[in-house]
């Protein structure tokens, strides 16, 4: 008895040519999956969304033979769907490990929004010599598509640890060049051999929900590196890295941050902004309801001197710091060299805002502001207090070229040696009094409101 199968979009149906009474029923069958998606809307029918599972292309995912081409071919063909059966979705199983290869899933394509639903696990090649075809020092990159949605409860593990030795041209784990109206949501990364997660050129999005973690030592780890891109919300995240958790580097404005744990890590950092000379943007920045325990830094700005362009219009509001190194800090003499001061540009730093700072620093000066010549402008500190880890033991602030005010700010300790305002940072620095120059204890509470001109 002959029987025909019909694949496709995942679906196979079967039937036996030999019994009339089932072309019938196959053609109904055909109507119901095949039909145009307003047939049934308008009868309250909803057609399933098409569904692309990489098992069906070839993978295996045992963590050892190679998948990419298996992925390869199951993008290929859910790309090139049209969406009029709904939102496509390319489905990578859970329980299972995928090996893959540097790839480059490249849109446009075709369906106005685009799913990718990551259960399973993705693992890096296992040594540094199985990499080849990298594009743009990535592994993973989704470039070009519009209203992607990558989800899941999947894990992204970049193998970093056989990079962090000392190899050179590491490359970042997942990349999204040009992409609109991104969703990234519920994944775990781990152990990238560079930065995890890079966001380049895109214009709207939401990361929420994520999971990324490389040891302390692992070095450039940094959780989110943000580059060209504007009207970001990140909430939601815990990061746990060797750099910066997250990173908002040129050219990007709009970007909120909101109810991320960081730490081990660098903080949340502006930049480095205006490396090799060159002009960088950002603006339209607000950090709230972050938490930093035993990171390096915790809200920090950092700029090269010899640069151009601007940081402005920056709030970090409700911040809570546990023994963190360096609270809050400008640092406009970023530099791998000895650091130069009073060149001829640099990026300006202005209307910047730090409200609701509570908890401890580990380090004995809480609050650095190293402004270059051109001085920073427009800097807000209200209602902060920060006191050391240490308990007895008393932090200060340390300041130059910086103007605005503080008001509620503890530690107030701005009016602080000559000797040490007129110093370059990072340039043999006087060593800080042994306490904080505080001033004087006021007569009515009141008096605490008043601002303080940090550039005395």
């Amino acid at each position: 008895m002959g029987t025909n199968r019909y694949r496709g979009d995942n679906i196979l149906v079967c039937f036996n040519r030999t019994i009339g009474t089932w072309k019938g029923f196959v053609a109904a069958i055909y109507l119901v999956l095949f039909a145009a998606p307003s047939t049934f809307s308008s009868h309250g029918i909803v057609a399933a969304s098409p569904i692309y599972n990489v098992i069906n292309y070839g993978a295996i995912g045992n963590g050892v033979d190679d998948d990419t081409q298996a992925f390869v071919k199951a993008w290929g063909d859910s790309c090139g769907d049209s969406g009029a059966r709904g939102t496509p979705t390319l489905v990578v199983p859970g329980g299972k490990k995928f090996k893959l290869s540097p790839v480059s899933f490249k849109g446009p394509c075709k369906s106005s929004s685009f799913i990718v639903k990551i259960d399973g696990t993705l693992v890096a090649p296992s040594s540094p010599s199985e990499w080849k075809g990298c594009s743009a020092d990535s592994w993973l990159v989704f470039q070009d598509v519009a209203n992607l949605n990558v989800k899941g409860s999947g894990q992204v593990d970049g193998q970093g640890s056989l990079w962090w030795g000392g190899a050179k041209n590491r490359p970042t784990a997942l990349s999204f060049f040009h992409c609109i109206n991104l969703v990234l949501s519920g994944l775990q990364h781990i152990n990238s051999p560079k930065n995890h997660i890079s966001i380049s050129g895109c214009d709207g999005g939401t990361i929420s929900n994520l999971r990324i973690s490389a040891p302390e030592t692992s070095p450039n780890t940094d959780g989110i590196d943000i580059s060209s891109t504007n009207h970001l919300n990140i909430q939601e995240l815990n990061i746990q890295t060797g750099d910066d958790c997250i990173a908002i580097n040129g050219n990007s404005s709009y970007i909120t941050i909101t109810g991320v744990s960081c730490g081990p890590g660098h903080g949340i950092s502006i930049g480095s902004l205006g490396e090799h000379g060159i002009s960088d943007t950002v603006e339209g920045v607000q950090v709230q309801h972050c938490t930093f325990t035993g990171s390096t830094n915790g809200a920090r700005i950092k700029t090269w001197q010899g640069g151009s362009g601007y940081a402005k219009g920056i709030t970090f509001d409700q911040i809570t710091l546990n023994a963190v190194k360096n609270p809050i800090i400008i640092d406009q003499f970023y530099t791998n060299e000895v650091a130069q001061d009073n060149l001829a540009s640099s990026v300006a730093v202005s209307n910047v805002t730090y409200t609701g700072f509570r908890g401890t620093s580990a380090s004995d000066q809480a609050i650095i502001l190293s402004c270059s010549s051109i001085g920073c402008l427009d800097i807000r500190l209200d209602n902060n207090m920060i006191t050391s880890s240490t308990p007895g033991k008393t932090v200060t602030s340390w300041c130059k070229n910086a103007h605005g005010s503080a008001t509620l700010t503890t530690p107030r300790g701005f009016e602080i040696p000559a000797v040490v305002v007129n110093a370059a940072f990072g340039e043999g620095i006087a060593d800080p009094p042994d306490e904080a120059v505080e001033d004087p204890v006021p007569p009515e509470p009141v008096e605490f409101e008043r601002s303080v001109n940090m550039s005395d």
